[in-house]
């Protein structure tokens, strides 16, 4: 048995609120990350696969209404909700992946069906949610994900008319007039935040996983795609290397496959998680304005959770130990 399981989580990255930030805003996403990392913990603690605790940590991240994925997912330019989600499991490089579903209540669940019960990989829209739907998970209204709080940021990104990332105009919206009751600060900037949920873990056993979800970027063209749903983009893992789920600009996390560059530098350049993570974070993306982080863990049970904005919802929770929470640098 491995004694070095662990599991470690991201729930966006961005820019850092200098002003009226919310000590209250800020402990409340402590104790969401410190929850999930604690649950993901116990399934590796029970001998659970890494599969298994990477899915419960991001179905959770999904049901919390802090995060982009899910529950509190952000509006598309038609004021509906489009989600995706991916899971790779290292030990076998299986994977699988359902994107612009808008009724499936957790889409990391359809995405490990597709793994788990499908000959294939990705599949979108109508036919996921048929596919999901022959499964037996759980289906509710789009209305489902709504919130407050983002309705009134998609209203404030229609006027501006353009997409915006995750949160985006959520301090134009605590401060605007006739919005409502204030919005609460969050400690990443809104206006500058990258939202995407994501878990990868290493278990008892020796083997791999990552997983990712997201409901995308504020006021995005129906039927826009990001990396989350992309193996090698949004999430990879493989035994012979790493396990990893980035969050960011998805367009350009998609061009340099971000994801899977970690695992292929550690492969063939023979280098650590640390330098190969650290590689892809903070010198390629940035050549072409990717922003943004992920978290990462290799079969050793190193974890690395690099990131180029000034913050990253994270955190980490080793078995034994309690669990480490961060936002900042």
């Amino acid at each position: 048995m491995n004694s070095n399981a662990v599991i470690a989580i991201h729930g966006g990255a961005g820019t850092i609120l200098r002003t009226s930030m919310s000590a209250s805003a800020e402990a409340e996403y402590h104790a969401a990350l410190n929850a999930v990392l604690s649950a993901g913990q116990r399934v590796l603690a029970d001998g659970g696969s890494a599969l298994d605790a990477v899915s419960e940590a991001v179905r959770l991240l999904e049901d919390c209404a802090l995060f982009n994925a899910g529950h509190g997912a952000v509006y598309t330019a038609a004021g509906t909700h489009e989600l995706d989600a991916a899971i790779m499991d290292g030990r076998t490089l299986d994977a699988g992946a359902i994107c612009c579903v808008k009724r499936v209540r957790n889409p990391i669940l359809a995405a490990r069906r597709v793994l788990e019960r499908s000959d294939h990989v990705l599949f979108t829209g109508e036919g996921a949610e048929a596919f999901a739907a022959a499964q037996g998970l759980e289906f509710v209204d789009n209305s489902y994900f709504d919130t407050d709080a983002r309705y009134r940021q998609w209203q404030l990104a229609r006027e501006q008319q353009r997409p915006m990332l995750d949160h985006d105009a959520a301090t134009l919206a605590s401060t605007s007039p006739n919005n409502g009751d204030p919005m609460p600060h969050e400690p990443i900037d809104p206006n500058r935040k990258f939202g995407t949920v994501g878990a990868v873990a290493l278990d008892r056993h020796g083997h791999l996983a990552a997983a990712t979800s997201t409901g995308g970027v504020t006021n995005k063209q129906v039927g826009r795609v990001g990396d989350t749903p992309l193996i090698g983009a949004g999430c990879y893992a493989d035994d012979a290397t790493c396990a990893v789920s980035t969050t960011g600009s998805g367009e350009m996390f998609m061009r340099m496959v971000a994801a899977y560059d970690v695992a292929a530098q550690m492969a063939y350049r023979q280098i650590s998680l640390e330098e190969a993570a650290l590689d892809v974070v903070m010198n390629r993306l940035p050549k072409i304005d990717g922003r943004g982080g992920l978290v990462a863990v290799d079969v050793h049970g190193n974890v690395t959770l690099p990131f180029n904005t000034e913050g990253m919802y994270r955190g980490f929770a080793r078995l034994g130990e309690a669990p480490v929470t961060a936002i900042y640098r």
